[in-house]
């Protein structure tokens, strides 16, 4: 169901809306953990091994479909926000046509890119034919990816983040089922694990667009509004592509992490595949929250709210902060348990492996939990360059860390990559923000949203006074969005 993000208190709303964000995160990040754990258990250490080695590759290509189709949903996000009902369903064909394309990209290109590349990586031997196997099939399926993933962005982009969550858990409910049937009683090994994320995925995306179709208005396109101008694709892909390009900014840094850790061996890349598992549980919160401050943010940007954009992102960053420091205790705490759920008996160097970048992400969350809640409320204010820096940033700063300190340290250097990217990435969002911040107190607000509680004396015939509270509208001059966008960037 449509909900407006631009009424209610705002540490509610972003927690309300965030909810089923990360109850989706879990539940993602859950279904992979049954792919973990059944490969691992199955098919042995050199098979997770293998699926572990794909994961930056898969990354490169597929984290820029989310990025790119997230950005796609900000101006959808910020025309509900302005009750501009055309410009969303203009906005949804925009993006429409820009995730087809993109998939057919990814579709064509990924496969091909494949083995060339995860021998770049330098991919141990022993791992290679499984780990092109796996890439191979995942890029296959690459559309029902793109778009799964652009239905659940433009539906939270009218404030539903329960119906993504719906269609997800029956993604990954699928995906449960198939795995374990595909890789233990067929024996298609990983080439079972993979399409069993492609198939789940694909039979999502109709039942999603079904729903959309009959249940949700907002979103259903118009013949007229397939007439693309050049100003909605400008619009679409000056917040899409830099969002896809920091997620592979990102990726592309991780891919060196995954040749520093190959040239381990494979105990080292089962050892931080397993504690990728772990650690992405812990930190779905903080990222689901990230994403429910940029749709918040977005939304009151349109509705032309920037007391509640100003007051919601301080009261989010409360929220991530505390939650990290939980995160962090939990994971430090208890992370050895968590990584002997992922492999067998005899593998203790794995288990001891993990659990130091265990210990090293959950001492430094706190800088996570800041990274997402600035780096969504900057994006939902549709600033693109600040938050494709700090992606640029984290590449430079996790290559180094990955290179240099991993050859004097081994595993335990090339763990610390990721809190020192975060560092790099956070020195730079806190001023951005700041910027914005105080932009945002100088912005009229919108007068149809703004009343006031003001007392005022009634004087009687016999000279006695009452002293009543009047509601009053604020006198406010209106002013149009694009102006509006202009008095931010100032």
């Amino acid at each position: 169901m449509a909900t407006s993000l631009t009424t209610g208190r705002p540490w509610r709303v972003i927690l309300s809306f965030s909810v089923p964000l990360l109850i989706g995160n879990v539940v993602q990040q859950l279904y992979q953990v049954v792919d973990t754990i059944v490969v691992g258990r199955e098919l042995g250490v050199n098979s997770l091994a293998a699926v572990g080695a794909t994961g930056s590759l898969l990354f490169l290509l597929l984290g820029f479909a989310w990025g790119m189709t997230s950005g796609f949903a900000i101006p959808t996000a910020q025309a509900f926000g302005a009750r501009d009902h055309g410009a969303v369903r203009r906005s949804v064909a925009t993006g429409t046509v820009l995730a087809a394309i993109a998939s057919v990209i990814i579709t064509i290109a990924g496969p091909l890119l494949a083995e060339p590349v995860l021998l770049l990586m330098q991919t141990p031997p022993e791992l290679l034919t499984e780990a092109v196997l796996f890439t191979q099939i995942s890029f296959l399926g690459g559309g029902a990816t793109m778009f799964f993933n652009y239905f659940s962005a433009i539906i939270r982009a009218i404030g539903d983040s329960k119906t993504p969550l719906v269609f997800l858990t029956i993604a990954c409910a699928l995906n449960v089922v198939l795995v374990i049937v595909l890789v233990g009683p067929v024996g298609w090994g990983v080439a079972g694990a993979a399409l069993a994320t492609v198939v789940a995925q694909a039979i999502s995306v109709l039942l999603c667009l079904a729903f959309v179709r009959r249940r949700m208005p907002a979103l259903h396109v118009h013949r007229a509004d397939w007439r693309i101008t050049r100003g909605d694709l400008a619009e679409h892909l000056r917040l899409g592509l830099p969002m896809g390009f920091q997620a592979s900014i990102i990726a592309i840094g991780t891919l060196v992490v995954q040749v520093a850790l190959n040239m381990l061996g494979a105990d080292a890349v089962a050892a931080y595949t397993t504690a990728s598992r772990v650690d992405s549980l812990a930190t779905a919160l903080l990222a689901s929250l990230g994403l429910a401050v940029s749709m918040y943010v977005a939304q009151n940007f349109g509705g032309r709210r920037p007391d509640r954009i100003r007051a919601g992102v301080k009261q989010a960053t409360w929220m991530a902060l505390i939650a990290s420091l939980v995160l962090g205790a939990v994971l430090i705490a208890f992370g050895t348990h968590l990584v002997r759920l992922f492999v067998g008996d005899g593998s203790d160097e794995v288990v001891e492996l993990a659990h130091l970048m265990l210990v090293i992400n959950g001492a430094t969350y706190t800088l996570l939990g800041v990274l997402f809640v600035l780096r969504g409320a900057l994006q939902g204010l549709g600033q693109a360059l600040i938050p494709t820096v700090t992606g640029i940033v984290e590449l430079v700063m996790r290559v180094g860390a990955a290179v240099a300190l991993g050859a004097v340290f081994g595993f335990g250097g090339v763990a610390a990559s990721n809190p020192l990217a975060w560092i790099g990435a956070v020195v730079i969002l806190i001023p951005a923000y700041m910027r914005a911040h105080r932009a945002l107190a100088r912005m009229p607000i919108d007068p149809d949203e703004l009343t006031l509680t003001t007392p005022i004396a009634i004087v009687g015939p016999d000279n006695s006074s009452l002293n009543v509270d009047a509601v009053v509208t604020a006198s406010v001059p209106i002013i149009t969005q694009r102006r509006w966008k202009k008095l931010l960037r100032r």
